[in-house]
């Protein structure tokens, strides 16, 4: 049954300044488990402010976000270090790090986070995630020598490493050509499928927002202008909602 009571995330009302600048306007959002919602906007539209209040890595003004059960607002900060370790966040750039294997890149943050795994329980535990984004073979090699894909899907397997209740997607296919972006939105799918994951997707592609999400939401001016399904945001005459489709579909 869906309810906000024991949706991933609740937002009611939040609203986000810098200064003079309004960012986020009275927004209001609800993500059930095992649904993904795909947030479309311009740059700069708020959609990287909108998850970095979901993480907690920045307060709102005003409003409630509730994030896996959790008010963002009030709990500590080690409530938060906590709750992130619950997040999985998939980076725009993959935020590898190029000093080490793909191997030693997922196993940091598993060694990180509990210091009493013996190797061959790592090795498992790596080997369980590397084989879910289909790049087992790529365990000894460095990031350098991995194509903007694979970085991609590594970068996503270190999040999957932690189980995480809740994925971050920041522009998952930014970057990448268009074969590569079928394969990635692929892998969010099953992804989805296999962990029953709920995820935030923030991207500027229709096309990986309509294969990926479940719901999508145009954020505009820090609002909310649309919300449903692919087809039932896009099925309008609201010109702005217009172009961004002509955008990415027809120019």
């Amino acid at each position: 049954m869906l309810t906000e009571e024991n949706a991933t995330i609740n937002i009611t009302g939040l609203s986000k300044s810098f200064g003079n600048l309004n960012v986020l306007s009275n927004i209001d959002l609800t993500l059930q488990k095992g649904e993904h919602i795909a947030v479309l906007g311009k740059s700069g539209s708020g959609k990287s402010v909108l998850i970095k209040i979901i993480a907690g890595l920045l307060l709102p003004d005003s409003g409630t976000v509730l994030t896996l059960g959790k008010n963002i607002a009030t709990i500590t900060e080690k409530e938060k270090r906590n709750l992130r370790l619950k997040i999985g966040f998939s980076f725009q750039n993959s935020a590898l790090y190029d000093s080490m294997t793909v191997r030693e890149n997922i196993e940091f943050p598993l060694v990180r986070k509990d210091k009493h795994l013996t190797q061959l329980e790592i090795n498992k535990q790596v080997d369980a995630v590397l084989d879910a984004v289909g790049l087992g073979v790529t365990a000894e090699q460095m990031p350098s020598e991995l194509s903007g894909g694979q970085r991609k899907r590594i970068g996503i397997a270190r999040t999957l490493i932690l189980e995480p209740e809740l994925m971050l997607y920041d522009e998952p296919t930014a970057g990448l050509d268009p074969i590569t972006c079928i394969e990635i939105n692929n892998l969010i799918i099953e992804l989805q499928k296999r962990y029953n994951s709920s995820a935030i997707i923030i991207t500027h592609d229709l096309t990986c927002a309509k294969a990926t999400a479940n719901k999508v939401v145009v954020l505009l001016d820090g609002q909310f202008v649309r919300q449903g399904t692919f087809k039932e945001v896009f099925d309008t005459d609201i010109q702005i909602v217009k172009q961004f489709y002509d955008y990415n579909f027809i120019i």
